[in-house]
């Protein structure tokens, strides 16, 4: 795996992923309470933010928007997901090849795992070939490690969220992005399961700015890489703000209250 301090996802080795795949997987709802966030170009803007090292979009979005920004913005290419229509078993079907990613000027791709799903063998044989494809051209490769489906009770228990992470790792994964498991010691238990895989928390839906901004302080202390967010962000009126704050925890090592000062 390569160090972070060494990848183009990162900066002085800490992560924060701006994520923006929702329109496949989550469709307009996410936009509803704020019109604006449907428009990909706003959040383009957020992108160029001095705090965010990377921004993770489907192929579509990509193709029509990054090569405006190709100077402002690192590109993660998310290569597979789904709708909300889909109501089968967990599954993620691949859109984007590692090569079309690579030609687009993408500096990382990453990948949807279903852990637990009744489609799982097939999700990991796909995500075999991306990642070969991937160090062919010499691109970190970011899992979305989301155990789900009849085989899984419970996708956020500390034992869920440390096999998560180790799924990453056994599959050859550089970083891990996996559910906040409620607590410091459970993410510990993430990053010790991960061993070498960099482990970033899932940002999740909307939440009050300082149970959020609590989250990821644990989660750096618990020796997490830093997180990769969409709606904790681009979902509020003050998104910048938020990413002032954002870049304080995790590029910076402040407290939440000098992190909550950046939203005063």
């Amino acid at each position: 795996m390569r160090p972070l301090t060494d990848s183009p996802l990162a900066r002085d080795g800490h992560v924060l992923i701006l994520a923006y795949d929702h329109g496949l997987e989550h469709g307009p709802t996410d936009f509803a309470d704020l019109p604006s966030t449907a428009d990909p170009a706003g959040v383009f803007d957020l992108a160029t933010h001095d705090a965010v090292t990377a921004l993770a979009v489907q192929k579509g979005v990509a193709e029509a928007y990054y090569p405006s920004y190709a100077d402002e913005i690192t590109l993660l290419a998310k290569l597979n997901g789904t709708s909300n229509l889909w109501v089968g078993e967990p599954n993620s079907a691949v859109n984007w090849t590692v090569d079309a990613a690579a030609d687009l000027g993408a500096s990382a791709v990453g990948f949807t795992l279903y852990g637990g799903s009744n489609h799982e063998v097939e999700m990991a044989e796909e995500f075999r070939a991306i990642q070969e494809d991937a160090r062919a051209h010499d691109l970190p490769v970011v899992m979305w490690s989301y155990p789900r489906g009849e085989g899984v009770e419970d996708d956020t228990t500390p034992e869920v969220i440390a096999y998560a992470a180790r799924l990453a790792l056994e599959l050859g994964a550089d970083v891990a992005k996996v559910k906040y498991p409620g607590s410091r010691e459970a993410m510990e238990w993430a990053v010790q399961s991960a061993g070498p895989v960099h482990v970033v928390m899932s940002g999740g839906s909307k939440t009050d700015d300082r149970s959020f901004l609590e989250s990821v302080e644990a989660v750096m202390a618990a020796g997490g890489a830093g997180l990769a967010v969409g709606r904790n962000v681009w979902q509020r009126e003050n998104a910048a703000e938020m990413l002032d704050a954002l870049g304080r925890i995790v590029h910076d090592g402040a407290s939440v209250d000098e992190a909550l000062a950046a939203l005063a």
